[in-house]
């Protein structure tokens, strides 16, 4: 099979683009955000952060035209017609949305709000100031993970029936410091794009099982490892499992995500996740039933997770903002359903396993 075209994937673009202006200025804002709007030509407007020279490090470094010493400033000065790019602690949320223009244009970074309460809460701002706003869930417009979409849609590999997403790495939590004040930390802030992923993929199932761990070497913080199962009550296996204390060099370190149907299956390396923040490359392999003269194969997809999924998703919502009949598939809306899917994580894993007799 050598269709190449079966490979490749587009960014659905807006026919109108819009000033963008950034509400916080921390990695993730330099290292995908920006890089992403500046890939796709997209104007960045403004930028504020409480730590100014912070903002005016990455004014100085994409040439973003203003920085804002407020947030009220912010919002006073900004055009019309702009998109708010938030990137804070998902704690802040609920105290900025209520600030907005009413109908404005809202790009919020995961989580949406640590708790359920705080996700309702925040979806009803959303909707009572008609706001047209996404949650920035990239991973699952990840250029590779957007082939495997359109393979499986199309049935490439038959009945999709098993879905695995394993991360054994060593990551650098020190980056965030937010994060080690947390009641609630790895699914909540990293798991929760998995189960994004597999909803998007799967739906919603019946059922989760999960469990969430602190690791010895790790204490300062809630947890950085889970088990998460979905249950369909089909012949469906879907599950997470994340060790983010994998200090024993890259040999062994994993970053995938697999799927298996009854006529073949897929599997994507994500190299980003492995040695971060540097990264190691990614991969794309697959398994056709009427291909399999050929065993596994590989495809080169372009694009990578930083900075095209946050391209894709700033693209979905803008594409929202000029077409009610847009997919939207980074939706607030869809954002609370995932939601849904990690409080019920967190209480599977608080009421704990059964004992043994």
């Amino acid at each position: 099979m050598n269709n190449s075209t079966l490979f490749t994937h587009e960014i659905k673009m807006p026919t109108r683009i819009r000033p963008i202006v950034v509400i916080g200025a921390g990695g993730i804002v330099e290292e995908a955000h920006l890089p992403a709007y500046q890939k796709a030509a997209w104007p960045v407007s403004g930028i504020f952060d409480v730590h100014v020279e912070r903002s005016q490090k990455l004014a100085d470094q994409f040439n973003i035209y203003r920085v804002f010493s407020s947030l009220d400033e912010l919002i006073q000065s900004s055009p019309q017609d702009c998109i708010y790019d938030i990137a804070v602690p998902a704690s802040q949320l609920i105290d900025i949305l209520p600030k907005l223009p009413i109908g404005s244009i809202v790009m919020m970074q995961k989580p949406m709000g640590e708790t359920l309460q705080a996700a309702q809460e925040i979806f009803n701002i959303c909707e009572q100031r008609q706001f047209t706003a996404s949650v920035n869930f990239q991973m699952k417009l990840i250029p590779s993970i957007t082939v495997a979409k359109n393979l499986i849609d199309q049935g490439y590999i038959g009945e999709l029936h098993d879905m695995e997403i394993r991360m054994n790495i060593h990551h650098p939590w020190g980056l965030w410091d937010f994060l080690f004040d947390l009641p609630r930390m790895e699914m909540l802030y990293h798991s929760i794009h998995y189960m994004d992923m597999i909803r998007y993929f799967l739906g919603m199932p019946q059922y989760i099982y999960a469990k969430t761990f602190q690791h010895p070497k790790q204490m300062q913080l809630a947890s950085t490892r889970s088990v998460v199962v979905f249950d369909y009550d089909k012949p469906i296996r879907a599950f997470v499992n994340t060790n983010h204390g994998h200090d024993f060099g890259l040999k062994h370190q994993d970053s995938f995500v697999k799927w298996e149907g009854t006529q073949g299956a897929i599997k994507v390396t994500l190299g980003k996740n492995i040695n971060f923040p540097m990264g190691e490359a990614d991969a794309f392999e697959y398994y056709f039933n009427d291909d399999n003269l050929h065993g596994w194969r590989q495809a080169n997809i372009s694009g990578s997770w930083y900075p095209d999924a946050f391209m894709a998703t700033m693209a979905d919502l803008m594409l929202a903002a000029e077409r009610t009949d847009a997919p939207h598939v980074t939706s607030v809306r869809h954002a609370l359903e995932t939601m849904r899917l990690v409080e019920a994580a967190y209480e599977s894993s608080n009421h704990g396993g059964i004992p043994i007799l």
